[in-house]
Order: structure tokens, then C-alpha cells, then sequence
């Protein structure tokens, strides 16, 4: 690996850091979005996350730091990652389809007034999609964690945090900075 490969990779993302920080859009929906999870933490109502993939990775980092603690010590936060149980998982793929792991899961574990937060870069999941479809269903708030301009998924959230590139690793990068941003403001909160 040369030094200048490298220095590509992080000029790259040092500029992507640059365009979000003067977009205007994408901050006020990151604050929209951590505004509404506050309200609905604080109203009793619970966080449902998913994503696949790295995205399920970040959806299960996202729990963990509500349900346990970002950075300061308080109680934890009602929060569940859809992608955690295997069980479930495996089964819903096996007995219905893998379109439907994440919306099977939502209609027992959903209610309304929670928030459903999809984690996709690509924005065009079709279980996210579903998910998201009977997320409105049920009345619960839902925020997307996009990337290459949303895909269809925008349109069906509430709130559309739509990180402005089309490579994978960099809307994944982005993705961890907007969550821990929401943390940071979850904290302040609680």
C-alpha cells in the first residue's frame, strides 16, 4: 500500500466531512432526528433499530450506546436492534422470506409513537422497506440513515438523513458520526 493510496482515502473523506458540516439540510435533519428521540424517550416509547450488514452492525452499536451509556453515566434507554436474534431471524427468513425479518418483528415489538430508525446506505433494502411500511402502519415515527441520494427509502421516512456520497465506506463513516452525534444530544437529555 503506497502513501499516496492512502492519503486518496482520507483527502476523500475529509472532504466529505466538509460538505455535510456546510450543509444545512443534513444538519437540521440530524437534529430533527435526535429531537424526535428525545421526545419519544421521554414520553415512554421505545427505539427500534435495523439495518444489514454493517448497517446491523451500526444499528446494534446505536442500542447499545442508548440502552447502556455514551458518555456520561445515567439509566439506560428502551431500545431494541432488530438484528440481534438469530433465532428470529433465521426463522422469519425460513418461514416467510428474508423481505420480512425486519417488519415480522416490528408488528409484535412496535407500538405506536416509538421510533423506528432504518439504517441502509443504499436506501433500497427490501426488508427496510417493509419495515418501514408497517412502521407507518403501527404510527410510529420513522428516520432513515441514508446514503446515495436515499433511493426509495426516503420517501417513506418521516426524517431523511441522507449522507451525500456513493461509496459505501464513506456513508458508513458518516453513519457512525450522525449516530453518535444523536447520542451526544440523547445525553444532554437524560
Amino acid at each position: 500500500m503506497t502513501k499516496n493510496f492512502v492519503s486518496e482515502i482520507l483527502l476523500d473523506a475529509l472532504e466529505l466531512h466538509r460538505k455535510i458540516v456546510e450543509d444545512t439540510d443534513f444538519i437540521e435533519s440530524i437534529a430533527l432526528a435526535a429531537q424526535t428521540i428525545v421526545d419519544a424517550l421521554k414520553n415512554g416509547n421505545k427505539i427500534i433499530v435495523a439495518g444489514n450488514g454493517g448497517s446491523a452492525a451500526d444499528s446494534q452499536h446505536f442500542v447499545a450506546e442508548l440502552v447502556g451509556r455514551f458518555q456520561k453515566e445515567r439509566d439506560g434507554l428502551p431500545a431494541i436492534a432488530l438484528s440481534t436474534n438469530t433465532s428470529s431471524i433465521t426463522a422469519l427468513a425460513n418461514d416467510y422470506s428474508f423481505d420480512e425479518i425486519f417488519s415480522h418483528q416490528l408488528k409484535a415489538l412496535g407500538c405506536e409513537n416509538d421510533v423506528f430508525f432504518a439504517i441502509t446506505t443504499s436506501g433500497k433494502s427490501k426488508n427496510i422497506l417493509n419495515a418501514l411500511d408497517v412502521a407507518q402502519k403501527i404510527g410510529m415515527r420513522t428516520i432513515g440513515l441514508l446514503g446515495r441520494g436515499g433511493g426509495p427509502a426516503a420517501e417513506q421516512c418521516d426524517i431523511s438523513i441522507i449522507v451525500p456520497h456513493d461509496t459505501t465506506a464513506r456513508i458508513q463513516e458518516i453513519h457512525i458520526l450522525t449516530i453518535h452525534t444523536i447520542c451526544a444530544y440523547v445525553d444532554e437529555n437524560f
